[in-house]
Order: C-alpha cells, then sequence, then structure tokens
C-alpha cells in the first residue's frame, strides 16, 4: 500500500495551487488545520468508515462542522470525500504548511526540551540557529521527558542534538574510533 504522504501530496499541490492563485494562502492553512482537526476526531472516524453514509453526506458533514462557506473549499472537500481521502487531511495540512514555508523561506524547527521553555528562550535559541540553518525559523515546542538536559532541534531532515544524551553519545561514538 502507498504510503500517506504520497496520496496526500497532490491533494496538498492542488490545494496550495489555488491558495495560491487567491493569495489566500494564510486562509487556506487555517482552513485545512481546521478540517484536519475534525478528520481526527474519533467519532469522525466512525462516520467516514460507515458504509450506510454516502460520500456526498460526509462531505455535507465535514463542510457544516468546518463552519466555512467557501464553495472552492467545498468542492475540495467532495473531491476529498468521493476518493475517501478525508483521513488524509492531517497529512494534507501539514504538506500544505510545508509548501507555503519553503515558499516564504521559513522553516519550522522543531525544539525537543526535557524541561518548559519560555517564548524569550525560544526567540534567542531561534536568534542563533536561523545563521547556523540558513533561513527564518518559526518553532514548535515540544517537551520530551527522555531528554536529561540541553535541547535537541530538528530542522527538515537536520539535526542539532544539545542534549546531555546527545553530548554523551557523540562522546561514545569518538572512543570507539
Amino acid at each position: 500500500m502507498a504510503e500517506s504522504v504520497t496520496i496526500a501530496r497532490p491533494y496538498a499541490d492542488a490545494a496550495f495551487k489555488l491558495a495560491k492563485e487567491s493569495g489566500a494562502q494564510g486562509i487556506w492553512s487555517q482552513r485545512l488545520q481546521r478540517l484536519a482537526l475534525i478528520a481526527q476526531d474519533g467519532d469522525m472516524a466512525q462516520v467516514m468508515g460507515n458504509p450506510r453514509l454516502s460520500a456526498e453526506q460526509i462531505a455535507e458533514l465535514f463542510i457544516s462542522l468546518s463552519e466555512d462557506s467557501d464553495p472552492i473549499l467545498a468542492n475540495f472537500v467532495r473531491t476529498l470525500a468521493e476518493n475517501r481521502r478525508l483521513a488524509l487531511l492531517p497529512e494534507i495540512s501539514r504538506l500544505f504548511d510545508l509548501a507555503r514555508s519553503q515558499e516564504e523561506g521559513v522553516q519550522e524547527a522543531v525544539v525537543y526540551s526535557a524541561f518548559p521553555i519560555d517564548d524569550a528562550q525560544v526567540a534567542a535559541l531561534l536568534q542563533q540557529l536561523e545563521p547556523r540553518f540558513g533561513t527564518r525559523l518559526t518553532a514548535r515546542v515540544e517537551v520530551d521527558a527522555s531528554l536529561i538536559g540541553g535541547v535537541r532541534v530538528t530542522v527538515g531532515d537536520q539535526m542539532l542534538d544539545a542534549s546531555v544524551r546527545g553530548k554523551l553519545d557523540a562522546m561514545a561514538v569518538a572512543l570507539n574510533n
């Protein structure tokens, strides 16, 4: 079976093209995030899998729950429903945001920390990381209790591990070589 990202990518690309044509990338990002939340709801998973409901009925439910009257968005949702792809909305939303970030020259840095960090600390960290990664960064912070101390940052497929565990692992590799 194909990976969900492979199936979701054409839909995300189509949504991005529609949004770009109307200059509404920010609005479409919000719309897709809202639809992704709807698709992730446990009750909606049962609705999407109910063989007694038609694709049109499921699409209309999504449209009404999104509280958005845009006819282009409604057509997009209907297309997803007809092709049984509504469950891919979280991945479509993620890919859409990735395309938007790439066009704007911004990447998301995921900051893993053993302890919660405040906005000022995140801003200072981003200021130090932007020259290193050569791009503007936005941050998403996640608390990871498995880190002993420090932080681990991923930007795209690059990782900077400044955690105690990361430093110990690097020392172990160096000693074994």
